[in-house]
């Protein structure tokens, strides 16, 4: 059974740093396509970063670029989602979100949650100003 566990979620002043962990079973890591997805309270699911063995880090939006970074570490079957200078405008329910899929959907798609079958129940990251 696939299941994936976020943790590391919390409440920090802006400008500072969260590691989010997403801990998966139930699969072989490098199978799959691994993501980072975010949902603000009254806005839609948007997408962060994907990682996957083919094409390594994918982009789904700009905010993250030079902030936020990706990362899977095999051995402990986890990705995690770095985060750093963080502002109010971060603040949302962060997911992950697997597909047996050995790359990572393009960034140009208009919408990145659909190509992606397992998720998460999510962890909350609060930014206070």
């Amino acid at each position: 059974e696939v299941q994936l566990v976020e943790s590391g979620g919390g409440l920090v002043q802006a400008g500072g740093s969260l590691r989010l962990a997403c801990t998966t079973s139930g699969f072989v890591l490098d199978d799959y396509a691994i993501a980072w997805f975010r949902q603000a309270p009254g806005k839609e699911r948007e997408g962060v970063q994907c990682v996957s063995q083919l094409d390594g880090v994918a982009y789904f939006s700009e905010f993250g670029k030079g902030r936020f970074t990706i990362s899977s570490d095999n051995a402990r079957n986890t990705v995690y989602l770095q985060m750093n200078d963080l502002q109010p405008e971060d603040t949302a329910i962060y997911y992950c979100a697997a597909d047996y899929r050995n790359h990572c959907p393009s960034p140009r798609q208009p919408k990145h949650d659909i190509f992606f079958r397992y998720w998460g129940h999510g962890t909350q990251v609060t930014v206070s100003s």
